[in-house]
């Protein structure tokens, strides 16, 4: 989809929120991937110090730095939380993984103007372009 390619294009560091160290989780190998293609991961999650080499955040607003994208590996019932606070720190968009549906998370997100993105896998749309 075009759609994908303009704000893949428009993107450069994406915070992912609910990576783990875990090399068998998806979160892992699609934040490694997204690495390994020249993006640049900021993990949040509160319970590492470190994953694939980046600094871990407790939050995104303790990221000290902008974010373009923020990826969401968590539960649906997490999202709007996580939406508003991606609209708090001027993220340019929320992509959604497969399998996670929130609206309420969609409608913050067009109400504040960020791209948004849901039930859809980051690695396998850029591997379709």
């Amino acid at each position: 989809m075009s759609q994908f390619k303009s704000l893949l294009n428009n993107t450069q560091v994406i915070a992912v929120v609910g990576l783990s160290n875990n090399p068998d989780k998806a979160s892992f190998r699609v934040a490694e991937y997204m690495q390994r293609r020249g993006y640049t991961i900021v993990p949040v999650n509160p319970n590492e110090g470190h994953i694939l080499g980046e600094k871990c955040y407790p939050s995104l607003e303790a990221i000290p730095h902008p974010i373009d994208m923020v990826n969401v590996f968590r539960p649906a019932k997490d999202c709007a939380e996580i939406a508003h606070s991606a609209v708090a720190i001027n993220a340019k968009s929320i992509w959604l993984q497969l399998g996670i549906v929130c609206e309420e998370a969609e409608h913050i997100a067009t109400h504040a103007e960020l791209d948004f993105v849901m039930d859809h896998c980051l690695k396998i749309e850029l591997q379709s372009l």
